[in-house]
C-alpha cells in the first residue's frame, strides 16, 4: 500500500493513496507498522491535502557513508569494508514541499543526496542477513541533506548531517510487499530540472539486508526506525567545478516506485 500523512478536520490522519484519491482511514503508525489498514472513514483528492512526513518521529535515523561505488569513485574514496555508519538527529526531518533552510554564517557548501530509506517494521537484534527484510515495514524516499564545509570540518559527520530541515523524507510510506526488490530501484536526484544523480539500488556496495545485519549485532533496531541507505555518485562535492545549492534551488528525489519529493531551498 501507498500511505500518506496529511491534516483532516483537525486531526493528523494515514491514508492510502490510489491515483488521485486518498481513502482517509483510522489506522495509526503503529497499525501501519505492524502491516494493519484500519478502517476507511472518508474519501479525498489529493490535490486538496497538504502532506507531512510520511512517517511519525522514529527513535533513531541509521544513516550510511559510502555506499555506491560509484560515489566512492567520485569522491576518491576506497570503498568501506564494512559499513560505515552515522546519524541524523530527528529534528532534522522535514515534510515534502517544507523548505531546506541553512544559515550562510554557518554553512556555504550545502549538497544533496538522494538516499532509499528503510524502515523498520519490528524489533530487531542479531538478525540475520536471510531474515532481515521480513523485518522492513516499508520504504520511502529521502534526502540525505549535508553541509560539506562541516561534515568534513569536523572530526565527525553529525553535525554536518543533522541541521534543521536536512533530512527530507517523503512523500508516501510504500509497504514492503509493494516492493518486490529493494536493490533493483531506479533513484534520482534533480536540481532546478536538471538531473545530477542517474543510478540504481542495485549499486549499493552493502544491501538492505547487510545493513539490517551488521546494525543489528550492534544495537536494537526499533519499529519505525529509519535506514538511511547511502547516496549514488552525482553529488555536488564530487562534480568539478563543485556544485552547492542555493537560496530558491528546487530539489528533487525520485525513486522507482516509492515516488517524488521535492523541497525548496532557502538561505535566512
Amino acid at each position: 500500500m501507498r500511505w500518506l500523512r496529511f491534516e483532516h478536520n483537525g486531526k493528523e490522519v494515514y491514508g492510502a493513496a490510489s491515483g488521485d484519491t486518498i481513502e482517509v482511514t483510522d489506522a495509526t503508525w503503529s497499525d501501519i507498522l505492524a502491516g494493519e489498514t484500519g478502517t476507511v472513514v472518508d474519501s479525498v483528492d489529493r490535490s486538496s491535502v497538504k502532506l507531512l512526513c510520511p512517517l511519525e518521529r522514529p527513535g533513531k535515523i541509521v544513516a550510511i557513508g559510502l555506499n555506491y561505488l560509484d560515489h566512492c569513485r567520485e569522491t576518491n574514496t576506497p570503498p568501506p569494508e564494512r559499513p560505515v555508519i552515522f546519524t541524523k538527529f530527528t529534528t532534522s526531518i522535514v515534510a515534502p514541499g517544507d523548505e531546506i533552510v541553512w544559515d550562510p554564517a554557518l554553512t556555504a557548501e550545502v549538497d544533496y543526496e538522494a538516499e532509499l530509506a528503510a524502515v523498520i517494521g519490528r524489533t530487531a537484534r542479531h538478525v540475520s542477513r536471510a531474515d532481515a527484510l521480513s523485518y522492513v515495514a516499508g520504504y520511502t524516499c529521502s534526502n540525505d541533506v549535508s553541509a560539506r564545509d562541516l561534515q568534513l570540518g569536523d572530526p565527525q559527520w553529525i553535525r554536518g548531517k543533522s541541521l534543521d530541515t536536512f533530512c527530507p523524507i517523503g512523500p508516501a510510506f510504500v509497504t514492503a510487499d509493494d516492493v518486490p526488490d529493494p536493490q533493483n530501484l531506479g533513484i534520482r536526484c534533480i536540481l532546478n530540472g536538471e538531473v545530477m544523480q542517474d543510478s540504481n539500488t542495485r549499486e549499493m556496495i552493502f544491501d538492505v539486508a547487510e545493513l539490517i545485519e551488521f546494525s543489528s549485532t550492534a544495537f536494537t533496531l526499533e519499529p519505525g526506525d529509519v535506514i538511511l541507505t547511502g547516496t549514488p555518485h552525482g553529488v555536488g562535492m564530487g562534480r568539478d567545478p563543485q556544485v552547492w545549492m542555493q537560496d530558491g534551488d528546487t530539489v528533487a528525489i525520485e525513486i522507482e516506485i516509492l515516488g517524488r519529493l521535492e523541497n525548496v531551498c532557502r538561505v535566512v
